[in-house]
């Protein structure tokens, strides 16, 4: 260590009197004290490195916690020489001082020239050892007055602060040093005198350099008989440290990740802004409050995971769930360590947590939109199809085993067409490559394809292309429909058409017919009537047969064209499915069918027309016949009617034929579907039994029966009430309208007691065509009734107002349906609406005659008015029975 003054060698013998004893033991005591401070700074030093050493490698992972935990030993290895050196410095003092002592001893006189430069050599020898040991320290070492001045330094000081090292001993530390100032040196000092030692981090402006450094400083008072006369220090440049600590306090404060530094217990000893926020708290204080467990969503999993962090020392992006201060919950990925002390025990963890609440979120909506696409073209009816650059099928949906018979698995790879009919190889080739190459960015195909059955299948595909990010094609992708079915479909609406022609056709000529031969009926039967030759009389019955025969070809043409609107009353299906049998009984009986029915007795009635009705069982009674001829020479059909669950009752037809393919009975009620040889059928049988059942509001399945055939049920809702009687059908099997009607039925019942005479009734016929008028008016006017013919609706609207104003109303209208101008329904609703509505009678007395089927609108008349309605061709009877009803009513 230097000081201000040097010693200088005496050129003189010793001056005076030899040191006395008092002297001696003062100089040793300063001695002394000299090693100790000495001893001090050194301790100091390499306390505060292996601190300061050891907060860093404990913060270091295991391996380089390992390779750096030698540091302190290292330091106080050092201390050791030192310590070493100091004692071998010491000897040579106590040597010094026991050869001074001894020359006091032996009284001799001043000590010669040899001796005192021996002495000198010692002396000078030790001072330069210290100084040496002092100036090799990189740390700060020097002594300080109680006013600043520094009395010793070592030259690492002198060069810090950039003065040669003469000039800075002696000379106050302000002079060297801007910050701190003279000023706040000296209000710390009593507090420094009271404590007599002080440690911290100092930050210091040199003023030569105008640098600015960070020491880590350590003082220690020196006293002189009890009096702080001075201070010792080492200042150890923590400048890079603190730069770093710096730094890393910045990073700290700004990383978006939470970053936290925990105990054992849970309590939170600090936190970064980012997991501040993340938390949902306003300050760092009022989140160091909470304990770790109480944050965790499922309290097991902070256990799990300090168990897990003691035996592994390091967990990496663990997910854990945290509760906000709000309450939500979010998702972190935590990474943390665990520190421990030189004993091994876990003092801290540390780690860093990242929120992925919104990459989860984003993961789980991602994964719910490719669930959705994936089932979404695994339930596609369509077949979608993705086909790479070299035509190979990439991917293929499952839809292909419904509509080839193929699994995806055994079409992955193979070329596009492969299974392509010949024909359209070259088509689809062409378009693949068109689209691949980006001539075209939309196109549609045709093409026929074999099942695996070895059927073909027609198709019809949507292709587009496929781009990556940068819009390079990468593939196509396409959506096929399988329009095999449709394509006969259409085949067949081709063929309804033609139908529906011929049928509006027919219903054009038998509407026409039907005025001729309402003529001829009527005119026969009048001839008839008239004629006195009992010959003419047979020719004219002949005539009237044929006639009436015409008219009955003219009706069925009629209800095949257009059939007519159900009319429903309460229909007993014992009664109605016997007389279909006897309809059919024939048929059976040259098939060898037998028939095996027996009526349920109790049965109530359903609601509905019974010819409707008539033909759903007739159509089944006839397939199933069809079914057994086809499979052998005789058979057997079993007939069942009984009650369902709830007010329903149902209709088992069952025959024991082959039954039907599996493949088969889905698609038996299609329209134009049939499994009979082109010719033998229209496929339109079972269809229009399936829409009658349900206009009535029933249903109808069929099923394979276990014990062989096919077995049709039809269930029907039960109508309230008993079965009404059946009536008898006509020649041709059906049931007249009129006799279905209730009123009709009343009006007969009550004509059954007597004729309601028809002499002097007034009656106005509406009718375009002459010969009608002239039929009816000529037919009427025999039995005694005025007639007044129209041939309009304008002209009749004249004749009845002319008979009002005469207060001579008629007693009966009967009007053509179809009419030019002023049709019949019209002429009623103009009639409905006049005076004569308002007694209430003019419904009564109004008849309704048509060449057509009825209509909905004037069925839907007759059925809220009550008005009578004669179907073309009738003869004069037919009339005659109507107008008795009427009048009767």
């Amino acid at each position: 260590m230097e000081t201000k003054s040097t010693p200088v060698r005496p050129a003189t013998p010793w001056p005076g009197p030899a040191p006395s004893q008092d002297r001696l033991a003062q100089l040793e005591r300063k001695e002394t004290a000299l090693w100790r401070v000495v001893l001090l700074f050194v301790v100091l030093l390499a306390t505060g490195l292996a601190l300061n050493s050891w907060e860093v490698i404990r913060t270091l992972p295991e391996r380089a916690f390992r390779d750096l935990a030698a540091v302190p030993a290292s330091v106080v290895a050092l201390v050791a020489l030192f310590a070493a050196y100091v004692w071998h410095k010491k000897r040579e003092i106590a040597e010094l001082r026991g050869f001074v002592r001894g020359m006091q001893q032996r009284g001799e006189g001043p000590p010669t020239e040899q001796q005192l430069e021996r002495l000198l050599d010692v002396v000078a020898r030790s001072q330069q050892g210290y100084r040496d040991l002092i100036d090799s320290f990189e740390d700060l070492v020097f002594t300080l007055s109680l006013d600043g001045e520094v009395r010793a330094a070592n030259r690492s000081f002198a060069e810090a602060a950039g003065v040669p090292f003469p000039e800075f001993i002696g000379n106050r530390l302000d002079q060297f040093i801007e910050e701190p100032s003279r000023e706040e040196g000296l209000k710390a000092l009593e507090r420094f005198r009271e404590r007599r030692n002080w440690a911290g981090v100092v930050r210091v402006k040199f003023r030569k350099t105008g640098g600015v450094r960070y020491y880590d400083c350590v003082l220690q008072a020196v006293a002189r008989e009890g009096e702080v006369t001075g201070a010792s220090c080492l200042a150890r440049d923590v400048t890079n440290q603190r730069e770093a600590e710096q730094r890393f306090t910045e990073l700290f404060e700004t990383l978006q990740e939470g970053i936290y530094f925990t105990t054992p217990e849970g309590e939170i000893l600090d936190a970064n802004p980012a997991l501040v926020r993340m938390l949902g708290f306003e300050r760092k204080e009022d989140l160091l409050q909470v304990n770790v467990r109480d944050l965790f969503v499922n309290p097991a999993a902070r256990p799990r995971q300090a168990a897990e962090l003691a035996r592994r020392g390091t967990l990496i992006e663990n997910e854990i769930e945290l509760r906000r201060k709000d309450g939500q919950t979010i998702t972190c990925l935590d990474t943390s360590t665990a520190i421990r002390d030189s004993a091994g025990r876990v003092v801290r963890y540390q780690g860093s947590l990242v929120d992925i609440t919104d990459r989860r979120r984003i993961e789980k909506k991602l994964h719910e939109e490719q669930e959705f696409a994936r089932r979404l073209v695994d339930n596609f009816p369509d077949l979608i199809v993705v086909v790479d650059t070299r035509g190979c099928y990439r991917f293929v949906s499952p839809s292909i085993k419904d509509l080839l018979g193929y699994t995806p698995e055994e079409l992955q790879g193979r070329r596009v067409g492969e299974r392509s009919h010949p024909e359209d190889m070259a088509a689809m080739h062409e378009l693949t490559q068109r689209v691949l190459t980006g001539q075209q960015d939309f196109a549609t195909i045709e093409y026929r394809t074999q099942h695996k059955d070895g059927t073909w299948r027609i198709f019809r595909a949507a292709v587009s292309p496929l781009h990556d990010a940068e819009g390079k094609i990468t593939g196509l992708i396409a959506s096929s429909r399988d329009f095999t079915d449709l394509k006969r479909l259409e085949q067949q609406v081709i063929q309804s058409e033609k139908m529906a022609a011929v049928g509006q056709l027919i219903a054009g000529v038998a509407h026409e017919l039907n005025n001729p031969m309402t003529a001829i009926l009527g005119i026969s039967d009048l001839l008839r009537e008239r004629a006195a030759n009992p010959d003419l009389r047979r020719q004219v019955e002949l005539v009237s047969q044929q006639a009436r025969r015409a008219a009955d070809i003219v009706g069925n043409l009629l209800a095949f064209s257009r059939p007519a609107v159900a009319q429903k009353v309460p229909v007993s299906l014992n009664e109605l499915l016997r007389r279909t049998l006897q309809l059919h009984e024939y048929s059976l009986r040259v098939n060898n069918v037998a028939v095996d029915f027996a009526p349920q007795d109790g049965l109530p009635a359903v609601l509905g027309d019974p010819n409707q009705l008539m033909q759903v069982f007739l159509n089944l009674i006839v397939n199933a016949e069809q079914a057994i001829r086809g499979a052998r020479s005789s058979g057997l059909l079993r007939v069942r009617a009984g009650r369902g669950a709830g007010p329903t009752v149902w209709v088992t037809v069952q025959d024991d034929g082959p039954g039907m393919l599996a493949d088969v009975l889905p698609r038996i009620f299609d329209p134009f579907f049939s499994t009979k040889r082109p010719g033998r059928g229209t496929g339109l049988g079972l269809s229009i039994c399936m829409a009658l059942i349900k206009e009535h509001g029933g249903a109808i399945e069929a099923v394979n029966a276990p014990t062989g055939g096919a077995l049709f049920t039809v269930t029907l809702p039960a109508a309230e009430g008993t079965a009404m009687k059946l009536p008898e059908p006509d020649d041709s099997g059906r049931f007249a309208a009129s006799a279905l009607h209730p009123a009709v039925a009343a009006a007969q019942a009550r004509g059954a007691a007597g004729p309601v005479g028809l002499e002097g009734r007034t009656v106005l016929v509406v009718d375009d065509e002459e010969s009608i008028r002239e039929l009816i008016e000529a037919g009427l006017s025999t039995r005694g009734m005025n007639v007044l013919c129209a041939a309009s609706g304008e002209e009749a609207l004249r004749l009845v107002d002319a008979a009002r104003a005469a207060h001579q109303p008629f007693d009966a209208i009967l009007c053509d349906v179809k009419m030019p101008g002023l049709s019949g329904d019209q002429l009623f609703e103009r009639l409905a609406a006049g005076p004569a509505a308002t007694s209430g009678a003019f419904q009564q007395r109004f008849i309704f005659m048509t060449g057509d089927l009825v209509d909905q609108a004037t069925t839907s008349v007759v059925r809220e008015s009550g008005v009578r309605c004669v179907q073309k061709p009738f003869r004069v009877t037919d009339l005659i029975a109507a107008l008795r009803e009427t009048f009767s009513s």
